[in-house]
């Protein structure tokens, strides 16, 4: 698999590369960065390692624009480490955050566990019907909703959320077993992101007019049904 590297301190870049040439990945290292897109395009990577303090644009606005065309995962390397900064990485795409200075390898750890359940998740899911009344349908081999003539693409965050609860339509599915699903193998979990997710799923569900179809069950957890 593919990965790019969007990190303008070389010498970090260069040791992300090395440790993962060593597990057996493609590796690439940005050396324009003039453009958002056009590295990645040339690449067309499998997942997007991303600093946020970067020459010409930063990484949330190139996240987002990556977001414009892709639902590649993207992991967050930034020593700006702050809640706010967690979270607007969250909002703008992002799948995961790493602090730096960090341990290659909890970033080996964290690349293997995020493209398993990005492809693995994927290429093992078959399609599923939202309820009728809805007239909608979720296709979880390309994380994407349509509905009314419409495909609404979801991130692999919001996808995952979406189908641990229609695996569960009509039972209340705690806020702990979401973060297992979207968590299980990482080292960090944050109540803060779950609820960045689950609102942005939220409303991208009322935007294509599927209102109040995920409802919160306070102090219990988020019911489908």
């Amino acid at each position: 698999m593919k990965i790019l590297i969007v990190e303008d301190d070389f010498t970090i870049a260069d040791q992300m590369k090395l440790a993962l040439i060593s597990w057996g990945y493609e590796v690439f290292l940005t050396e324009d960065f003039s453009d958002p897109l056009v590295e990645f395009n040339k690449v067309s990577p499998d997942l997007v390692l991303m600093d946020i303090t970067l020459p010409f644009n930063n990484g949330f606005f190139r996240c987002s624009k990556i977001r414009e065309v892709s639902n590649v995962p993207v992991i967050f390397v930034s020593s700006a480490a702050d809640n706010l900064n967690m979270i607007t990485a969250l909002n703008m795409g992002g799948d995961d955050f790493i602090t730096k200075p960090f341990d290659l390898n909890v970033l080996l750890v964290k690349v293997k566990a995020l493209l398993r359940r990005t492809y693995e998740f994927a290429s093992s899911s078959e399609q599923i019907s939202l309820p009728e009344h809805k007239g909608a349908t979720y296709n979880a081999a390309d994380s994407s909703l349509s509905y009314n003539g419409q495909k609404i693409e979801l991130t692999k965050n919001e996808s995952r959320i979406l189908n641990c609860l229609m695996n569960h339509k009509g039972t209340i599915v705690s806020r702990n077993k979401l973060m297992e699903e979207l968590w299980n193998d990482d080292l960090y979990v944050d109540e803060n992101t779950l609820s960045v997710n689950v609102n942005r799923l939220r409303k991208k569900l009322d935007e294509a007019g599927l209102t109040d179809f995920i409802t919160t069950k306070k102090g219990q957890g988020y019911i489908v049904g």
